[in-house]
């Protein structure tokens, strides 16, 4: 049932009353220029005042990863230098991440591979391991990585033969889903099978990911991340893509369907109901754009609005909505489950998109409620090549110490920055691997981001060549 604006209007107060929506991350603003909340100080486990972050980030003597004083980073694996367990050497291209808890103090780390197009456009593809492979064709695909106590690092494929695989995102039921951020049907750019799917990888169990199978329900298009409402069973998805700009989808399930382990590789195509969100203000006018919003705090009822082809024979999928049906947003990217909602990235909005100049968003999607709300609204990045200022946020991860931990895709110097429940940045990673020249330098992105189970540990990757990096140090509430 469509939102009326009586309804809306009453959700907004609710939505927009306090600093926090349910007590984890709450309302955030970064920098440049960072807003803070309330009396604009962050306080210690104890209420004392204090600084938001660690301090000022070290250089690395390694030119790899500089860190505050007091962390540490290890590499885990790395493109053309690590092994897989049948002797390949590790895939490239690091992307989405997850980790989950395995047996007797294991770390199971499932690693997307975005490698696009044709397996011979790339040095180090997603070996075609045997059962484990959608279209030979493929580049891309997903390694599972085991970190034991001891710090001992095995790595296997857990999916191969797929293209593109970006954000991702992990199930209430602890395994994988890994998204293809790629439209292309068999026969384009090589390929022998369609893409523009998502696939599930359990990390527990290698048998149950043989015969890799798409879930077409979800539709296709290019999937960015996905999140599972562990109540409802919705799923939410992002898309990033342009010409128009992308969607976020939320699909609901079949009646009678229980999620679990294997069961949505078990759903026909059109199982279930797949839709694209469209927003509406206070005023109950329409949003065409994510991006118009330019006030932190900013809240919009969303309806959901059937798509009318999800699998995208003839016509992609953003592009059969007419003006004014859908909202879109430029570049959607990581999500987030967490606060009994979804935070979704809205990397980037210059003049030139709709909207405001800005260098990003985080939004956070209340299902209860309907409603979106702006939490994270970054401001332009004058100068990216010089350190103090974020753009283009992409993957992102809930703290256990409280807040966002944002992974870096602009302009320039590529960090990981924390934003704090007060509406306070900081800084907690620099990339120092130049993979420019010393005229040109430039910096691949930061993606993967996420803690692992008992929450010790911050994994993160940069993307090219493909390494994965291990950081500890002395963490604390607040920060």
């Amino acid at each position: 049932m469509p939102l009326s604006r009586r309804d809306f209007t009453a959700r907004t107060v609710i939505a927009g009353a306090g600093v926090a929506l349910t007590g984890t991350v709450g309302a955030l603003a970064t920098a440049p220029g960072a807003l803070a909340a309330e009396d604009g100080t962050d306080r210690d486990e104890r209420g004392r005042p204090c600084e938001p972050g660690y301090g000022p980030l070290v250089p690395d003597p390694a030119g790899l990863l500089a860190l505050p004083a007091g962390f540490t980073y290890r590499v885990i694996t790395h493109s053309g230098v690590t092994k897989l367990d049948s002797g390949e050497s590790t895939p490239s291209n690091h992307d989405g991440t997850a980790a989950f808890e395995g047996h007797r103090g294991v770390t199971l780390l499932v690693n997307n591979h975005e490698l696009k197009g044709k397996r011979e456009s790339w040095p180090h593809p997603v070996p075609l391991t045997d059962g484990l492979v959608y279209d030979p064709a493929a580049a891309g695909g997903c390694t599972v990585v085991e970190v034991r106590r001891g710090g001992e690092v095995a790595e296997w494929v857990g999916i191969a033969g797929t293209s593109t695989n970006c954000a991702g995102g992990a199930t209430p039921w602890n395994t994988w889903l890994t998204c293809e951020e790629t439209e292309d049907l068999a026969g384009k750019n090589g390929m022998t099978k369609d893409h523009g799917y998502v696939f599930e990888v359990d990390p527990h169990d290698r048998r149950a990911n043989r015969d890799p199978r798409p879930i077409k329900a979800f539709g296709r298009y290019a999937h960015e991340a996905v999140v599972i409402d562990p109540r409802q069973g919705h799923a939410y998805l992002t898309e990033d893509a342009s010409g128009p700009n992308g969607l976020l989808y939320r699909w609901t399930p079949p009646r009678g369907f229980h999620h679990g382990r294997g069961r949505l590789r078990t759903l026909a195509a059109d199982a279930g109901v797949l839709q694209a969100a469209k927003c509406i203000d206070s005023s109950g006018r329409f949003v065409d754009d994510f991006s118009r919003a330019t006030k932190i705090g900013t809240v919009y009822g969303v309806d959901w609005v059937d798509v009318p082809d999800r699998d995208a024979r003839t016509v992609p999928v953003r592009k059969q909505f007419a003006d004014g049906v859908v909202t879109r947003g430029r570049k959607l990217e990581g999500m987030w489950w967490a606060d009994g909602g979804a935070y979704f990235v809205s990397s980037y909005a210059r003049e030139e998109s709709p909207g405001a100049a800005h260098d990003g968003q985080v939004w956070f999607y209340d299902p209860k409620r309907r409603t979106v709300r702006l939490t994270v609204l970054i401001g332009v990045n004058a100068t990216p090549s010089v350190d103090g200022g974020y753009d283009g946020p992409d993957n992102i991860t809930v703290s256990p110490y409280g807040g966002l931990i944002i992974a870096e895709d602009g302009s320039g110097l590529q960090h990981l920055f924390g934003a704090t429940e007060s509406g306070r940045t900081y800084p907690l990673a620099r990339n120092e691997l130049n993979i420019g020249s010393v005229e040109e330098p430039e910096y691949s992105e930061f993606t993967g981001v996420c803690f692992s189970p008992d929450g010790r540990t911050l994994y993160a990757n940069i993307q090219d060549p493909g390494i994965m990096l291990a950081i500890t140090g002395p963490w604390r509430r607040g920060h």
